[in-house]
């Protein structure tokens, strides 16, 4: 059997997520505390809709909000202004995005 990959950020699976919910992990919140899920660079942008889904499947719910975290290194929001800068000069001196 193939390994069925529902969060690529954190390398959850299909079977990992049936896991837990037959555990009683049967609410958004709990399921992602135990399995992982949506806690990587995405913050559940990758998988929360595929995760939600099983878990109503289930029999669990999946309308209590997904508490999703702050980046673990704070970015000043000029720096981010700065991106559109650099991003310019690597389109005009031709190199691909970063």
């Amino acid at each position: 059997m193939s390994k069925v990959v529902v969060c690529r950020c954190e390398d959850v699976t299909l079977r990992d997520l049936e896991d837990a919910i037959v555990r009683g992990y049967d609410d958004v919140e709990s399921l992602k505390r135990y399995t992982g899920f949506g806690t990587g660079w995405c913050q559940g942008k990758g998988c929360m809709a595929l995760c939600a889904a099983l878990l109503v499947e289930r029999g669990g719910a999946a309308a209590s909000p997904f508490t999703a975290r702050p980046p673990v290194h704070p970015i000043a929001f000029g720096e981010l202004a700065g991106l559109a800068e650099v991003a310019d000069a690597d389109e005009r001196a031709g190199r691909p995005p970063r």
